[in-house]
């Protein structure tokens, strides 16, 4: 009997570092992750190659990686992160390879990308876990973009090694966000079925560009099903409206999906958006007007600086005055809280502007930059201060505080543009543009519901 193949594990730095990362990512950043599909992953030491959409830059490997937390998973990155030699070498023993691409790094460089893929083929004979996101590049949409195929040439590869005796899995995936941008949010890791590679051995050692274009299509077609996709891209910023604001609530309840739980609100937007698009090739011309409006509806909203939530709960000037004296009752807590815990929300916004030209980079930089400089001067350091200085149980108490005083100081802030929102809301002077508003976002409304399936 052929013994399994095992990958190799991390050493114990890297578990701790590894620990580290979770508690950065998965306690502070994001609120929650879900995890669907995840029975479907096949078993550690299966030759697997994890394909994704792209999204969100360094969270998207990064939510994977610390939640698949049985297994050892390579991926490849662009090369430019590991210029720096230390950093280079440090990101190697975390299982990050370099790809070089030819309209960042010049044509020359691409022939590196041969030693890339062969270190990535022996971490699937080695039993290990590749993941790689196929669109080369991360998208600013709720789109999945064309696929490149390198990811199949690896698996292949693996395949010839093991002589075509050994089965090499592909595993379809998604990462989706409730927001890009903003933290304390939840996220989604979606897994599909693991589409074997084996029964396509025969045909790709006849033809295997052919072979290989063919499972290409099958995959995108399964990573594209898994998320939320959005073709109309003319139409884009209307439908995001419509999808995040009260009308997408009110599809999601009509049709028994849960608008809080990621998972069920994921499924209700995939069947939105298809809706919508249904109803605009059916009826044009009346669609047309419909985004023509919501687009003049988000501009409203945008210039007075409030959120569509306010419709949905139409607060009055008691509203207003309550949540002003509850701002004021907490904001001791908030003082105590946003102390030890400030630097988390300065010292990313300080460099965010200087340093990220792409806004699909921030969530990554927020990441990035609170795993090695904010949270080791917040979290870290006070704690080895505490316990040099004063004594463990300070350390300890210190070290169980922190995560809640994060977290109180963020719904704080919240708390308080919440109000700022409804001041605007129900001054008296902004009557007749909230009615107006109103008005036009009833119209669209019953418009949709007429249209929309």
């Amino acid at each position: 009997m052929k013994k399994e193949l095992k990958p190799r594990d991390h050493n114990l730095l890297l578990k701790a570092f590894r620990i580290y990362l979770q508690f950065v990512n998965s306690g502070l950043y994001f609120r929650k992750e879900h995890l669907v599909g995840v029975e479907k992953v096949p078993v550690d030491g299966t030759p697997l190659v994890i394909v994704s959409n792209h999204q969100n830059c360094l969270n998207d490997p990064l939510s994977v990686a610390m939640n698949l937390t049985d297994r050892r998973i390579n991926f490849i990155a662009r090369a430019n992160v590991f210029k720096n030699p230390i950093a280079g070498r440090f990101l190697r023993k975390l299982g990050l390879l370099p790809a070089y691409r030819m309209s960042y790094d010049g044509y020359s460089s691409v022939a590196k990308n041969r030693a890339t893929f062969d270190a990535a083929g022996q971490a699937l004979c080695d039993g290990e876990s590749v993941m790689l996101f196929p669109e080369a590049g991360h998208q600013d949409k709720r789109w999945l973009g064309t696929f490149k195929i390198a990811y199949l040439k690896i698996a292949f590869d693996a395949a010839e090694k093991f002589e075509f005796k050994r089965d090499v899995k592909i595993l379809p995936s998604c990462n989706h966000y409730a927001n890009y941008f903003h933290a304390r949010t939840d996220m989604l890791i979606r897994f599909g079925d693991p589409i074997s590679l084996m029964p396509y051995y025969e045909k790709y050692q006849e033809n295997p560009r052919a072979t290989m274009l063919e499972i290409n299509e099958i995959v995108r077609e399964k990573i594209k099903e898994l998320m939320l996709h959005v073709d109309d891209l003319e139409h884009y910023d209307q439908i995001e409206f419509l999808r995040e604001t009260g009308y997408g609530r009110k599809y999601a309840m009509e049709h028994g999906f849960n608008f809080r739980y990621l998972p069920s609100r994921l499924l209700s937007d995939q069947k939105l958006v298809s809706s919508l698009q249904e109803a605009y090739n059916e009826h044009p011309e009346e669609m047309e007007q419909v985004y023509k409006d919501t687009a003049e509806l988000s501009d409203g909203l945008k210039k007075l600086g409030i959120r569509d939530w306010l419709f949905i709960r139409d607060p009055k000037w008691p509203v207003a005055a309550l949540r002003g004296l509850g701002l004021i009752l907490l904001f001791p807590l908030f003082l105590v809280s946003i102390i030890p815990t400030g630097l988390l929300f300065l010292i990313p916004k300080l460099f965010l502007k200087a340093w990220i030209k792409d806004e699909m980079f921030s969530s990554s930089f927020y990441v990035g930059v609170s795993v090695f400089i904010s949270v080791p001067i917040c979290f870290v350091l006070p704690i080895v201060l505490l316990w040099v200085f004063a004594n463990f149980w300070w350390a300890l108490g210190y070290m169980v505080a922190f995560p809640f005083m994060f977290v109180l100081a963020w719904n704080y802030m919240r708390l308080f543009l919440k109000f700022k929102g409804t001041c605007i809301f129900v001054k008296r002077s902004n009557r007749p543009i909230i009615n107006k508003l109103r008005d036009l976002r009833t119209s669209i409304y019953k418009r949709l519901d007429k249209l929309v399936k």
